[in-house]
Formats: C-alpha cells, structure tokens, sequence
C-alpha cells in the first residue's frame, strides 16, 4: 500500500516544515505606495505653507475697512490709508436717538478712538488658516475697524445723553384743594438702556450710515391707576362729614373742609397712604377750643424778708400733635362712628427747684447804691426797672443784658418821659433815668469779679456815679453786659430804699477785688451855651471835662487771675440856658 506524502499519519514532511526559515521576505505594492503618498503630503503642505507664507505680506485684493478699500497694500500703507480716511470720520460728532430724541457724542469725550494699525495687522500676519489663502486668491471681504473704549468716559457721555432723552415716570397722586380731592394719572416713563447703548456705539460708532439708533426700556410708576382709584375713594369718605374730638374735657368738632386742609396722600410703596398734618391739626384744634393747654412754670428766685427763696415751678399741660393726627386719620377714614378721643400730656417745667438748688445761691456776693435825685417820675422808672431785673438768675457760662432784662421800655411797659442825655445835652424821653439802673448794676458785677462784657460811661460825668466806673444805655445802641464766669449761679435783687437805688448779685463767694481810680487828668473846664431850639431843657452843669482811668485786680484764692483798666475821657458839662422858646429851667 503506498505511503501517504505526509507519512503514515498524514503528517507534512520535515523539510517542508523547516523551508524558508531564515530567509528575507519579498518587498510588497502597500509599502511603497505609503511611502509614495508621504512624499506628496509633504510636497502639498510645503506648497500651502509657502503659499501663505507668499501672501503673508500683503492685504488681499477687494478688502474693505469702513468703505475704503485696502487691497493689495502692505500694512504701513494700508494703516496710513485708513488713518488718512477715516481720521475726520473718527473724531466728528456721532448722531444717537432714542426715544425719538437725538442728540450727539464727541467721540474723544466720549473715550472712543480708531486703532488703524491694529486693525490692518492681522490682515498680513503669517497665519495658516485656509481663509487668508481663500481671500489672497479669490478676494477680501469688509473687515470690522478696531476700536479703543474708555469704559468711564463712554458710561458718563451716555449719562448726559441719558438724562437728554429719558422721561421720569410719574406716579398717580390725589391732593386736596378747596376742600375737594383731585388726582393726576400716572404715566409711564422712559430710560435709556445704557448696557445696550454701550455696545451699539462701541460696535458702529465708526461705520454708521446714519444716527446709531440707542434702545430704550419702558418704565413703569409705582403708583398706579389702581392706588389712584381707592385713594379718591378714601378722600371722598374723608370729607364726607365732621370728627367729633373729645380733648381735655373738652369737644372739638373739626368739619369736612378742615380736615381736608389737613389731609394729603402720600405714596407708600405702590399704595397712597392718608396722612394729617399733625401740627396743622394741632392749631386747628387750639383755634376750635377755649384755653385748652396751660403753660408750665418754671420754679424760679423770688425775694422773702430780703433774702433770696425758691418758689415750686408748675407743670403745665400739651397737646401731642402726633398722638391727635393718628386718632383724627383713624376715625377721619371711617364711614361712620367719627368720633376720637386724645388724651392732654403733662409738661414739666424747664428749670425744676431742684435745679435750682444744685447752683449754690446761698450769700450776697456783692451790693452798690447810688443816689436818687428829687424827679419823682424819673425814680418811678428806677421802681419799674428795679422790679424787672430783681430775681434775674444767670446761670453759669449766661450773659446777662441789662436792655433784655428791662425791656420793653415803652409806656406799655409800664415806664415814663424823663429827662435822658441824648447827644451830650438833656432831652425828655421814655425811660428817663435808667441809665441808673445801668451804673448801680455796673457797679454790682464790678465788685462781684464777673466778666464786663460791655458797657460805656456817660458822655459827661454826673456827680452821683464814681469816676470811670458807671454806664449808660441806649436801646439798639448801648447795653450793659456782664457774664456769669463762676460754677454758681447769679440772682439779681434790686430796690429803692433810703433815697438810694441798690443792687445787690447773690451767689456763693468766689473772687476777691481790689480797685483803684486814678487822679483826673487833660481836665477841661466847663462853659456856658444858649438853647434856643425846640424843647431845650435848662442844665446847671458845670462839671469839667477830664480823663480817668481805673484798675480792677480781681483774685481768687489769692491769686490775681484778671488784671483790667478802663480808660474814659469825660467832656466838660456845660451850663444850658434856655432863650426864647426853651424851657424854663
């Protein structure tokens, strides 16, 4: 039986197994046709990068920036083109509307400027984008301009523009006129869109045909028809008929028309809220009752057995003008049951007796007399002066006026006609003789060691005042004021007694005074004149003229702390005879 090729099993023959081990394959078609197509790949892209590296250097034919045509031209020139053309365009006003209304930009106030360069450089940059090669072949497109923003000045030149243009939305309202309610509509508003704005002129400012239309928003009121409606509603019920007000025992009626003179709408969110002029309602009431409040006094220095005692303040009784308006608005806005009860409030006095006794009035500090002459209406005077000031308190760091303290000094106020010194020569006036008063109280501060604010001796010398050291007033010209410089506080006592005026300051002891007057000097000797004017009164004068100085050392606890001299130069007094048409002497 034949053997198979394979041997008895079928197997392949050894040698056959073992041919061709060790020996190097034959080249195939896929290994040279790869490498073929390697070689043409970097031939094309070679080619495309040397293309565009070709057209790198020039702006391709039928580009446009803003209407001028660049092609074909290097980037100085195309730059140079562009800032030839377009440099007026860049700086003259830009048109803007919106809403309807136009108004201009000053592109340089505005913060916006044309970059040229900037514009042009990317056209000729190396690049391997297909589109420049595209362009470079078959022709340039419109290019967007570049341009410069500054943020801060593009946002305020819109403001202005803004305010140019915008219309404020107005709320509805409802007043009260003669007695009757009106109302005024709302009405939307308008506002510039100033985010959108931004970007229309950043992007067109430079391109635009025409005027940049600028967007606008709608904006509402916040008072509506609505709020408008229900408050013409409430207004009719306001003044529909009267309050019936129940105030310290007393009833008030406040009708219609009154508290229309009161009412107002006020807006409160979207809503209008009823309000009551509280202080208006408060005089209406005060008008429409009968001596409904009382006033609180003061506890205050009165004089018992010639020493200083204080007298209890009482309170008095108010009206809480907030308190009245809520009450009279809660029933005001009712259909009925219109009626509204407030309560008076106590009010306290200013100055309590316990404040009284905290400023240590507890000694006469200082007292000076000066004599009285034989006029009896002029020593009425000093009575009625005398009594105005006695338990004047000056608190401490309080100036005191001798003008406000005897003022109003008219007959209403209880004075008369006597002889005054007006322009250096005796006349008949109100108030005659006050100048006293002036001096002795002068004279009290003086030795007390307060403050002379002001004061100013006669014109001539009289000889019942000391040398240098008294003063005269003149309402609106003259005064005689002293300041209280102590921890203390300052009463005044004042009375005639024993043909002298005297007054004397109470307080606690504080300083010490020595005072010396000089000797007269530059004295001139009186002469004699004759008065025929109108009203002339007869002087016996003859007092001369003469300069005086005098030093006030005050101390405190043995130390000089105020060192003052007062100088004044008197003129000489001399003798009035009245002639034909004067008086009689």
């Amino acid at each position: 039986m034949p053997v198979p090729p394979g041997g008895p099993t079928g197997a392949p023959p050894t040698d056959d197994i073992l041919r061709g081990l060790g020996e190097e394959p034959a080249p195939g078609r896929t290994g040279r046709t790869l490498v073929a197509l390697g070689v043409v790949v970097v031939a094309l892209v070679g080619a495309y990068v040397a293309a565009q590296w070709f057209v790198s250097d020039k702006i391709a034919h039928g580009t446009t920036v803003a209407g001028v045509e660049i092609g074909g031209k290097t980037v100085d020139d195309a730059a140079a083109t562009l800032d030839d053309r377009l440099g007026d365009r860049a700086t003259e006003p830009v048109a803007v509307v919106a809403a309807g209304k136009k108004a201009q930009l000053d592109p340089r106030k505005a913060g916006l400027t044309f970059d040229a360069r900037a514009t042009v450089d990317p056209l000729v940059s190396f690049t391997l984008a297909p589109s420049r090669l595209w362009h470079a072949v078959f022709g340039g497109s419109e290019v967007t301009p570049v341009t410069r923003v500054d943020t801060a000045k593009l946002t305020a030149a819109l403001g202005t523009v803004g305010d140019a243009v915008e219309v404020k939305a107005r709320n509805g309202s409802v007043a009260f006129s003669d007695g009757a309610a009106t109302s005024v509509a709302p009405r939307n508003g308008t506002a510039l869109d100033r985010g959108a704005a931004r970007k229309v002129v950043t992007d067109g400012w430079l391109t635009a045909s025409g005027a940049l239309e600028l967007p606008t928003t709608t904006v509402r009121p916040e008072v509506g028809a609505d709020a408008v409606q229900n408050a013409m509603v409430l207004a009719g019920t306001v003044t529909s008929s009267p309050v019936d007000l129940t105030v310290g025992g007393q009833k008030v009626r406040l009708p219609g028309d009154v508290l229309a003179g009161a009412a107002s709408f006020v807006p409160d969110g979207s809503t209008l809220t009823l309000k009551l002029d509280a202080q208006t309602l408060r005089t209406d009431v005060l008008a429409r009752s009968t001596k409904l409040l009382t006033s609180a006094q003061d506890a205050r220095f009165t004089f018992t057995d010639d020493k200083p005692t204080i007298a209890d303040g009482k309170n008095g009784t108010g009206l809480d003008a907030d308190a009245l308006a809520k009450a009279v608005t809660a029933a005001a806005a009712k259909d009925s049951g219109r009626t509204a009860t407030v309560e008076l409030t106590t009010v306290e006095p200013a100055t309590t007796t316990a404040d009284l006794q905290k400023l240590g009035v507890t000694e006469k500090v200082s007292e000076f007399a000066t004599p009285l002459t034989n006029e009896p209406v002029r020593t009425k005077n000093l009575e009625v002066g005398a009594a105005k000031i006695t338990g004047d308190l000056v608190k401490p760091g309080q100036t005191f006026s001798l003008v406000d303290a005897l003022s109003p000094i008219t007959t209403a106020g209880g004075y008369h006609e006597a002889h005054v010194i007006e322009g250096g020569r005796l006349v008949d006036g109100i108030g005659g003789g006050l100048s006293q008063v002036a001096t002795t109280t002068y004279n009290a501060a003086f030795f007390a060691g307060l403050d002379i604010v002001t004061h100013q001796p006669h014109s001539y010398w009289i000889p019942r005042y000391p040398e240098g050291r008294e003063a005269t007033i003149a309402v609106g010209l003259i005064d005689m004021k002293f300041a209280n410089d102590t921890p203390y506080g300052v009463v005044v006592q004042a009375w005639l007694d024993d043909a002298k005026l005297h007054v004397a300051l109470w307080s606690t002891k504080y300083y010490t005074v020595q005072t010396t007057t000089s000797p007269r000097t530059n004295v001139v000797e009186p002469s004699t004149v004759h008065d025929s004017s109108a009203g002339c009164v007869a002087d016996a004068g003859g007092q001369p003229g003469f300069h005086v100085s005098v030093r006030r050392l005050v101390s405190r606890d043995g130390s000089v702390v105020k060192d003052e001299t007062n100088q004044w130069t008197y003129k000489p007094q001399d003798r009035r005879v009245c002639t034909s048409g004067g008086g009689d002497g």
